[in-house]
């Protein structure tokens, strides 16, 4: 005989195994599309074309304070009005 496994659901409830067969049966029957279910989109969204690095800077007190009031004035992150700063100064696009 099998040992029994304990699963749960996300809302905490049990699933038997009559549960776990119940289900396979009826995914296996069902038009799934299964690329889309192994699309996963965990983590951060890209930044550009891809994954981006953490750099990490150091600003003194005054910069620090101005590019927080520049963030808090446009409704936007610290990081958006850095990126955008670097962006017009290296000309990138």
């Amino acid at each position: 005989m099998t040992k029994s496994n304990n699963y749960r659901t996300k809302s905490g409830r049990v699933l038997t195994d009559d549960d776990i067969v119940r289900l396979s049966v009826e995914v296996e029957s069902a038009d799934v599309d299964v690329k889309a279910l192994k699309v996963r989109k965990r983590g951060r969204p890209f930044i550009g074309s891809g994954p981006a690095d953490v750099v990490p800077v150091r600003l003194d007190a005054a910069l620090r304070e101005a590019v927080e009031t520049r963030a808090a004035k446009e409704h936007v992150t610290t990081s958006d009005v850095i990126r955008r700063a670097l962006k017009e100064f290296l000309h990138v696009v």
